[in-house]
């Protein structure tokens, strides 16, 4: 069972004794964690709309439907939670059950005034799936809209709806011996019409690492029509309807389904740790096997602080974690040169594990260590977040020349703001989730005491010192985890004038009662 309150299934979440042995390693925090609120016991306001009859079968206004889809998965989301403050909760939840059913609903919300936010996974960290307006509200799920409906095993292409999670398209493109090899951290709660909406980074480290290396064609339902591009491997005919749509998160309309390349399933795999002196070190190693045209699928580096947390070292150094993959012919030798690169610039690799073409093979601890706590950080967050610790995480990416300047900014940045707001030092780590030749993206983890009742405004002032950082850096507001709302001031610095005037206007011309997802992007 989904958890309605934080993230993933109830069964996996952190008990109450384990908050209380993770809180006791930082000072200052409440003995016992916060209770989990019984959805039936949440006081709701009453919905303020309600669809017609013809649309009623597709809607619930339950208070367990509404209360589940008021926010998304963010560190203040989950907090307003279990506080239950939840003011404007959805009116009411649709579940369409294809594009006709989308349509009517659409059309009675222009009519009728209704906001309209579509919901895939439910896993937004950016307020991409609440509303904060004034108007009553639907929350679109996309949830039954969850087939993979043509494969297309010549051109390695697939047609999936956009309701699918991540685990039910992998089911479905395993009997072909597919994948789309698309993983990021929320892929057991995350639907592919989510991960397009928001251009959301996955798996691979270096090359593909975003959703929209995948795409060969998207189709759109908008309130003034159905848009869906030409499948084609690649055109120049004028500017991309797809790129027009990918990362519009729900403003322009709902995307419904989507052809993305797949591939075969890997079978060689390699992989193995190179422990660091230094962060600088491993930034260096790292700048340099990306630029030497290696492409490796994983390629993170974790500073002393992640590393530490993570397991992954024990000993102060930073870890850099390497990976190989193919369907077709051993990755040793890839590896065996991304080592020598390492070791070129101090790096004190592993025993490397290799995996052959029979799924024979285990990893180092210190990879196994990085990815069980990679999978298992969601649930230890909210479980602090329970004792009123403050536990979240940002991203960014910078070109390689700016690079240390920027880590170095952050962690005095955020760390003096940590101090300013919780009057304690608090922990900041960094690691590096995403490589290309030209640049990094930076993933930042803050952990600090806070203080009960006041938690969402200690980390909305500590967020605001992180954006103002990045801004200063010239670095963006955002690599993968998409604008939604919160991020919405820090996105109107970064994006030019005559592009947001032109985005406003293609609102306006294909939602022209304004209902899609208002206030994303600041749109």
């Amino acid at each position: 069972m989904r958890s309605w309150w934080g993230w993933g299934t109830v069964d996996q979440a952190v008990s109450d004794a384990e908050c209380a042995q993770l809180a006791g390693q930082l000072p200052g925090l409440p003995d016992t964690p916060l209770p989990i609120p019984d959805p039936g016991d949440l006081d709701l306001p009453a919905p303020r709309t309600r669809p017609p009859a013809s649309l009623a079968p597709l809607c619930s206004t339950s208070t367990a439907d509404r209360a589940s889809h008021a926010y998304g998965k963010a560190y203040r989301d989950v907090v307003r939670a279990l506080h239950r403050e939840l003011p404007n909760p959805p009116d009411a939840v649709a579940y369409p059950r294809d594009e006709r059913d989308i349509a009517s609903l659409i059309d009675w919300a222009a009519d009728a005034g209704v906001a309209v936010v579509p919901y895939g996974g439910g896993s937004s960290v950016v307020g991409g799936v609440e509303y904060r307006g004034e108007h009553p509200w639907l929350s679109l799920d996309l949830s039954t809209m969850d087939q993979v409906l043509d494969v297309d095993t010549t051109s390695k292409a697939i047609r999936v709806q956009a309701g699918t999670l991540g685990p039910a398209l992998e089911d479905q493109l395993r009997p072909h011996g597919f994948t789309l090899r698309h993983f990021p951290q929320s892929f057991e709660f995350s639907s592919v019409g989510g991960w397009l909406a928001t251009r959301a980074g996955g798996h691979y480290a270096t090359l593909h690492t975003h959703i929209d290396d995948f795409v060969e064609s998207l189709r759109v339902l908008t309130p003034s029509g159905v848009s869906e591009s030409l499948r084609v491997p690649a055109s120049g005919a004028g500017p991309s309807p797809d790129r027009f749509f990918l990362g519009s998160e729900g403003i322009l309309g709902v995307i419904t389904e989507a052809w993305l390349r797949v591939r075969d399933r890997p079978v060689h795999k390699a992989s193995l740790s190179v422990s660091f002196p230094s962060f600088h070190d491993g930034l260096a190693a790292m700048r340099t096997i990306v630029q030497s045209g290696l492409y490796p699928a994983n390629c993170r580096l974790l500073d002393q602080g992640e590393a530490a947390l993570s397991g992954a070292s024990t000993d102060g150094t930073s870890v850099l974690v390497l990976g190989f993959e193919s369907a077709y012919f051993p990755v040793t030798n890839q590896l065996d040169v991304a080592v020598d690169i390492a070791r070129e610039h101090g790096g004190t690799p592993a025993e490397p594990s290799r995996t052959d073409g029979n799924g024979n093979g285990a990893d180092d601890s210190a990879v196994e260590s990085w990815r069980s706590a990679f999978l298992r950080m969601p649930y230890l967050r909210d479980g602090l977040a329970r004792m009123s610790a403050i536990v979240e995480t940002f991203e960014t990416a910078c070109t390689w020349d700016r690079a240390e300047e920027l880590y170095k900014s952050v962690a005095d940045d955020v760390g003096s703001a940590v101090q300013r707001v919780t009057g304690s030092p608090g922990m900041i780590n960094c690691r590096v989730t995403h490589a290309y030749p030209d640049g990094l993206a930076p993933y930042f983890t803050v952990i600090a005491a806070g203080q009960r009742g006041s938690e969402v405004a200690m980390w909305d002032e500590i967020k605001a010192a992180a954006s103002e950082s990045l801004v200063r850096n010239h670095a963006t507001i955002t690599h993968h985890h998409a604008v939604g709302r919160d991020h919405v001031p820090s996105y109107e610095q970064q994006r030019p004038d005559p592009f947001a005037a032109a985005l406003r206007h293609a609102k306006a011309a294909l939602d022209p009662a304004g209902v899609m997802n208002p206030g994303v992007l600041g749109i």
